[in-house]
């Protein structure tokens, strides 16, 4: 099991920098950059590039409506040379009010979208001929008729450092987890509870490793948690619930919030409806007391080292090959620490 954790625009990405280098040397595998409507993540990745020498950096997440898929495919093979291979495309749907409210761009076939992407990538990056894609949503060049008629195929310029950088998606609904399961390198879930994970992804990822290329190595599924090792601290779980709220209750529309859904199928239907409500009704600190005890539980590696080692067992127990953590603590030496201790247990397994 490998270690990973996010490094997040409103934490500074500059400000970050030294706890990155400490972080990595602790055990840290990979570092997701998100992004979301703040600061652009690719610059980021760039300047951390440089920084670090041996963890994988990976965009946690770039939508696929902002950027034309040949510039996702142009991006990732940048930040793959400057960070001599370590580099993993991280993918995602985002959601409609981001990307019709913020980018101005339709928000359609979300799931068709993100596999012909991927499909384009590859294309790109394999450079066996030049550019030419006709999908349901994408259509490289532009279609006769359809602009200015003088588009044609090109080739990207410079030979990609691998023919084949991974492809993370960020996927939740069975149909597109079911695609990640057949197409990409590794899959980014949220809020992932390893004794409920199985009933509400398992069948979609059963038939997605069936459509998977046997020659290809095993989907990485990439989950964890908040991470605090020690004793007399599981106050500090409460200080998830704030962030789980807002997923929960105000990320989307009150009849599209794909979080809440989830919430919904592990079993917690009447609380997804109370947090939602609550929530939309900016009483955000009463939603955040909503949440379910056993949620916040059963998704934390906050507690003993015994308490930590058992929901490691969990987490591997339910198909998770990189524990996707964030550290807590209020100074930097205690969130490295943390890190330390848990990279030797998992050494330790």
């Amino acid at each position: 099991m490998r270690l990973s954790t996010s490094i997040h625009y409103t934490q500074g990405y500059r400000r970050m920098a030294e706890e990155v280098v400490e972080l990595e040397k602790a055990g840290v595998d990979t570092f997701w950059f998100a992004e979301s409507y703040s600061v652009d993540s690719v610059s980021a990745m760039g300047y951390y590039a440089a920084l670090t020498d041996r963890a994988t950096l990976a965009s946690g997440i770039l939508n696929i409506y902002s950027r034309t898929p040949a510039a996702l495919a142009m991006t990732a093979a940048g930040l793959d040379e400057l960070s001599q291979g370590r580099f993993m495309l991280g993918l995602g749907a985002s959601g409609p009010q981001v990307i019709e409210g913020f980018h101005g761009v339709t928000f359609d076939a979300p799931v068709t979208r993100l596999r012909e992407t991927v499909d384009v990538c590859h294309q790109v990056w394999q450079r066996e001929q030049k550019l030419e894609y006709t999908g349901r949503t994408i259509q490289i060049p532009v279609p006769a008729g359809a602009g200015s008629g003088l588009g044609k195929p090109l080739k990207l310029i410079n030979h990609p450092l691998r023919a084949h950088i991974p492809i993370a998606l960020a996927t939740l609904g069975r149909q597109s987890v079911e695609m990640t399961a057949e197409i990409a390198d590794a899959w980014l879930p949220a809020f992932f509870m390893p004794e409920g994970a199985h009933s509400v992804w398992g069948d979609a990822l059963q038939r997605g490793q069936e459509k998977r290329d046997p020659n290809r190595a095993p989907l990485a599924i990439y989950a964890g948690g908040p991470v605090a090792i020690g004793d007399n601290l599981t106050q500090l779980r409460a200080q998830a619930r704030p962030r789980i709220a807002l997923y929960i209750g105000g990320m989307g529309a009150k009849d599209k919030n794909f979080y809440n859904q989830i919430f919904r199928q592990y079993g917690f239907t009447d609380e997804a409806e109370t947090i939602a409500q609550l929530y939309l009704s900016g009483r955000k600190d009463a939603a955040a007391a909503a949440i379910p005890e056993h949620f916040i539980e059963t998704t934390s590696l906050i507690g003993s080292p015994g308490y930590v080692r058992d929901r490691l067992t969990q987490y591997r127990a339910a198909g998770v090959t990189d524990l996707h953590v964030s550290f807590m603590g209020t100074t930097r030496a205690e969130r490295v620490r943390h890190c330390d201790t848990l990279k030797n247990m998992i050494e330790q397994f």
